[in-house]
């Protein structure tokens, strides 16, 4: 690879990674190509980009962004993918699911909305994590709980005056 095609491939990882408020990284050392493909056929089918990366190429398109990576460059030792997502537990629970029949891909890190988090011991948290449907939807049912409640009494309240 030129230097000119290298500035070329940060410019474009930089760019994503400014597009993208969700993004995991995964290490996919020992898939062979059917599995990698498998993967990324499972990542396709819920909305998740997978792209193979060059660990330099994104360390270095993650220290030129304006966002604070934090610890995630320092995990980029090995194969590495990147999994780009509009649902934060998304890749995730593909990871999740995938790992049922394979030993990986293992999480390196995930960037959500500004939170860093390092290491596939965070697996299961990363799953539970809600997408912002799911809050929005809890919120609501929270709120309609209580006019619900008061609805009801009214009710009752007018049944036994008449």
């Amino acid at each position: 690879m030129t230097r000119e095609q290298k500035a070329v491939a940060i410019e474009d990882l930089k760019a994503k990674l400014a597009d993208s408020n969700i993004f995991y990284i995964a290490d996919i050392s020992g898939l062979n190509a059917e599995v990698t493909s498998n993967l990324r056929k499972a990542c396709y089918k819920v909305g998740i980009k997978l792209e193979v990366v060059k660990n330099t190429l994104l360390t270095k398109a993650m220290e030129a962004s304006d966002r604070n990576y934090d610890e995630l460059p320092s995990t980029l030792k090995g194969n590495s993918a990147i999994l780009f997502a509009e649902v934060a537990n998304g890749p995730a629970k593909v990871i999740k699911e995938f790992r049922k029949k394979a030993e990986k891909p293992a999480i390196k890190g995930a960037f959500i909305n500004d939170e860093i988090y390092v290491g596939d011991n965070l697996l299961e948290t990363l799953v539970a994590i809600k997408s912002k449907e799911e809050v929005i939807g809890e919120i609501i049912g929270l709120l309609q709980s209580p006019a619900q409640r008061v609805i009801s009494a009214l009710k009752n309240q007018f049944k036994d005056e008449e």
